[in-house]
């Protein structure tokens, strides 16, 4: 691998190991996590990988081949204010990690993705991939649970970015050929096999070109309009309501937001619409992954996408291009844009045997869209993996 060849570059010998993480697409269940909804999450065999050593005067030093900055700091010494780049969900990591358990060795380390990135939550990826990394050197064993609670800590409180826990959820707990179904109220979760009698299928990724986007500021608006509504509705239906921070639409039931949904201001009443439909599908489409049927699985993973985009109202226009491109393309079951939807990239199941037409088909009809990407568009068609390994 290239991160192997770079750390051999840069510190004259070899990595004592090699670390990974999978990427995630999440079929059903999007923009629902931080609300305490359900999910539905594949993992791919796409991901992240970090070369690295251990260094024992505890200084952390990584090197990124997508990126040129390299990032040093020591374990016991982080920052609490952010550098602004790329680094800082690993500062962060390493803030709450060291929170939880006393750290004194470092690593050197070269990060590699596999893919673009955006919209496979590359992130939550690189960070779980170095908190391995870290664990290892300093001879620590967390559970899945507190990784999953450090690298959403470092997202919300040193990054900034109002997440829930749906995208390192899949990346620890996925198995191949198993959907992840997924409760992130209680952290319940269930792994269910593909049925043996299931038409065969494959994840394919459209990455649209763009990989950056002011509108990736919205994602925490989003986060706060839903919230807004939950706040409202418990205010309005005599509801006890605490800490706007604590509060979500989980916490309300629905008849309550089908009595006062129309004293709602619109925008909340979208971001409210977009869970509860959100949480049916989900429920919905675990059925139908567990009896075998791909073809319901896959409008559902549409239904979402459509809601997404109209509810949620996210998404770049070259990405709900992609999405109205994938509707109308034979062989796909069902897809929807991956990730925020502001940037990056659409995931899609798809019957293999239509798998060329598809990447053919999918190509000229976005080029002919948008010309000016031709260079940056890329499709790749991965399978299901294991989550990455603690």
């Amino acid at each position: 691998m290239n991160c192997e060849i770079k750390f051999e570059q840069i510190w004259r010998k070899s990595p004592e190991a090699v670390d990974f993480c999978p990427y995630r697409v999440c079929p059903i269940g999007a923009h629902s996590d931080h609300q305490k909804g359900r999910i539905t999450g594949l993992a791919i065999d796409k991901g992240i990988h970090i070369a690295w050593s251990v260094k024992r005067n505890g200084v952390v030093e990584v090197v990124s081949l997508q990126f040129e900055k390299r990032a040093q700091w020591h374990v016991r010494g982080v920052s609490e204010t952010r550098d602004g780049d790329w680094a800082d969900y690993l500062r962060g990591a390493t803030l709450e990690l060291g929170r939880r358990y006393p750290l004194t060795c470092g690593i050197s380390g070269v990060i590699e993705g596999s893919l673009p990135i955006g919209g496979l939550s590359s992130s939550a990826a690189v960070t779980i991939a170095f908190l391995s990394a870290l664990c290892r050197a300093n001879g620590i064993r967390p559970s899945e649970n507190e990784i999953i609670e450090v690298a959403v800590a470092s997202e919300n409180h040193y990054v900034g970015v109002s997440s829930g826990k749906l995208d390192q959820s899949c990346e620890l707990f996925c198995r191949k050929d198993h959907l992840l179904y997924l409760d992130t109220q209680d952290d319940h979760y269930e792994l269910i096999p593909a049925a043996g009698h299931c038409k065969p299928w494959r994840i394919a990724i459209f990455f649209s070109g763009v990989e950056r986007t002011l509108a990736g500021s919205k994602f925490n608006m989003r986060v706060d309009e839903a919230r807004s509504a939950a706040y409202a509705l418990k205010a309005f239906s005599g509801m006890g309501y605490g800490k706007f921070a604590q509060t979500c639409l989980r916490d309300v039931p629905r008849d309550i937001y089908e009595a006062y949904k129309d004293r709602l201001p619109e925008p909340w009443r979208r971001r409210a619409e977009h869970f509860y439909t959100e949480y049916g599908r989900v429920m919905e489409g675990a059925a139908a992954w567990r009896a075998g049927d791909i073809e319901t699985f896959g409008r559902l993973i549409t239904e979402s996408g459509h809601s997404s985009i109209y509810n949620w109202e996210t998404g770049s226009a070259e990405l709900k291009t992609l999405y109205e491109i994938m509707c109308r393309t034979d062989g796909i079951y069902g897809g929807r844009f991956s990730g925020a939807g502001f940037k990056g990239c659409c995931m899609a199941l798809i019957d293999p045997a239509y798998e060329d037409s598809i990447r053919r088909s999918v190509r000229e009809a976005y080029i002919s869209a948008f010309p000016a990407l031709e260079s940056n568009y890329s499709d790749y068609v991965c399978d299901s993996a294991d989550g990455a390994i603690f």
